[in-house]
C-alpha cells in the first residue's frame, strides 16, 4: 500500500477545503487536498455547483495571502447595500423596505458575490500552479487513524496519507468527525432552499435583496451581468412542501410565482440556470478538534442562508487556524497539529461559533413567521432596529465579524 507523508492533509475540496489548501501552501507547507467530486469546468458541466457565495470584506484579506483574488476579483459582483424588504401584509407586496449602506462603516463594499463552481475552476488553477500543493479530485478520505505523531488517512483509491494536522472540511455529514466520536447539535427547520440564477430588468446597483413573507426570506444577490443582462443569483427558503410544491411547476408556473415572491423589486425576472434544492439545518459540532485533527466549514457548522455567514465563518475557522500554525512554526518545536494548537484552535472558534448560530438561528425563525400578527411585530422590529442609528451600524459591523 503507497503512503504519502505530509505536514497537511485535507479532506474535502469545497471551497472552505480548496481555499484552506492554498492558504496553508502559501504559508509553505506541504499540502495534500483530495474530495470526490470532479471540478466543473463551466455551469453546464455535470455536477456543476450553480449556488453562489458571497465572501464578505474580512475574508478578502485571506483569499489575497492565498494568491487567490487576483484569480476571482475579475469575475466578483461587489455587494455594497444590504436592502430588506418587508412583504408580510395581507396580500403581497414591499411594505417595508431599508438599506443596509456599507459606505455607513466602510469604504469598502460588505463583500463579493461569485458562482461556486466558477470558484472551484479558479481555485483548482491556483493549486496547480504550486509545487507543494497536491489536490487530487474524484478521491475521497474512506477511513482515518489518529494517534500521537499524526493522523493516518487511508483514501478510496487505496493509498494512504499520514499528515502532522488532518483538517476535516468534508461536510456536514463529516467522516473524519463521525470516525473521532464527535457530537454534533442538530436543528431541522422543516425548511428548503430553491438555488437558481436569473436575469431581470432592473440593474441591480450592487444592492443585495431579502424580502421576507413567510417560509424564509427571497434573496437576490448580484452577480456580473449575463448575456448583457443584469443578472442576480436567487436563494428562495420555504417550508418543505412549499418547497416541493414550487419545485414541480414548470418553468413559466415557476417565473410567474417568483415574480411575485420578489414583488417586483428588480422588474420582472426570467430563469438563467436550472433549480436545485437544498434542505436547510443548523448544526454544530460540540468539539472543534480532536487527536492531529481539526475541524472546519460545515464539518464544523452549517448555517441557514442568511447574511452570508456561513462560507465566512468558515474562513475564520482558516484565519485562526492559520495564525495559530504560523506561531507554532516560529517556536522552536514547531507542530500544526500539537494538542495546545489544536486546543486554542477550540477555544478561539467554538464560543463565537455559538453565538453566530443563535442568532441566525433567530433570524430564520422570525423570516418563517406565517401568521399576520408575527409577520407584523417582525415589520416593527425592522422598522425600530433600522431607525437607531448605533443599533444599525453595530448590526452591520456584527454580521462582517468588525468589532
Amino acid at each position: 500500500m503507497q503512503r504519502v507523508q505530509t505536514g497537511i492533509m485535507i479532506a474535502g475540496g469545497g471551497i472552505a477545503g480548496l481555499t484552506a489548501a492554498a492558504a496553508f501552501g502559501a504559508a509553505g507547507y506541504e499540502v495534500i487536498c483530495v474530495d470526490p467530486a470532479p471540478v466543473a469546468a463551466n455551469e453546464g458541466a455535470s455536477g456543476a455547483d450553480l449556488r453562489t457565495t458571497a465572501f464578505l470584506q474580512p475574508s478578502i484579506s485571506l483569499l489575497e495571502e492565498a494568491g487567490l483574488w487576483s484569480r476571482l476579483s475579475a469575475h466578483a459582483a461587489p455587494l455594497q447595500v444590504m436592502r430588506i424588504v418587508d412583504s408580510g401584509g395581507a396580500e403581497p407586496g414591499a411594505r417595508i423596505i431599508k438599506d443596509f449602506d456599507a459606505a455607513d462603516i466602510s469604504e469598502q463594499p460588505f463583500g463579493y458575490n461569485l458562482p461556486n463552481w466558477l470558484l472551484r475552476r479558479e481555485m483548482v488553477a491556483r493549486l496547480q500552479e504550486m509545487p507543494n500543493v497536491t489536490f487530487r479530485p474524484g478521491i475521497a478520505a474512506r477511513a482515518v487513524l489518529t494517534r500521537d505523531a499524526e493522523a493516518l488517512v487511508t483514501l478510496s483509491d487505496g493509498s494512504q496519507v499520514a499528515a502532522r494536522l488532518l483538517i476535516a472540511a468534508d461536510g456536514r455529514n463529516s467522516l473524519i468527525r463521525d470516525a473521532l466520536n464527535i457530537p454534533v447539535k442538530t436543528i431541522r427547520y422543516g425548511q428548503k432552499a430553491l438555488v437558481f440564477s436569473v436575469t431581470h430588468q432592473r440593474a441591480h446597483e450592487n444592492v443585495s435583496t431579502e424580502v421576507h413573507r413567510s417560509g424564509g426570506p427571497f434573496t437576490m444577490v448580484p452577480l456580473p451581468d449575463r448575456d448583457g443582462q443584469p443578472a442576480s443569483s436567487v436563494v428562495w427558503m420555504e417550508r418543505g412542501p412549499e418547497a416541493a410544491r414550487l419545485a414541480g411547476l414548470s418553468d413559466a408556473d415557476f417565473t410567474r410565482e417568483m415574480n411575485i415572491r420578489s414583488c417586483g423589486i428588480l422588474g420582472q425576472m426570467q430563469l438563467a440556470t436550472p433549480r436545485h434544492v437544498w434542505p436547510i439545518i443548523s448544526q454544530m459540532a460540540m468539539q472543534m478538534s480532536g487527536q492531529r485533527v481539526a475541524l472546519m466549514a460545515e464539518a464544523a457548522h452549517v448555517v441557514p442562508p442568511i447574511g452570508a455567514q456561513g462560507l465566512n465563518m468558515s474562513l475564520s475557522d482558516l484565519r485562526v487556524l492559520l495564525d495559530l500554525a504560523r506561531d507554532a512554526a516560529a517556536g522552536p518545536n514547531g507542530d500544526p497539529g500539537s494538542p495546545q494548537l489544536l486546543a486554542a484552535y477550540h477555544r478561539a472558534r467554538h464560543t463565537d461559533i455559538t453565538l453566530r448560530l443563535s442568532g441566525i438561528d433567530l433570524l430564520n425563525r422570525a423570516s418563517m413567521a406565517g401568521a399576520q400578527g408575527l409577520r407584523d411585530l417582525r415589520a416593527g422590529a425592522l422598522d425600530l432596529f433600522y431607525s437607531l442609528t448605533p443599533v444599525r451600524r453595530g448590526l452591520m459591523r456584527a454580521g462582517l465579524g468588525l468589532r
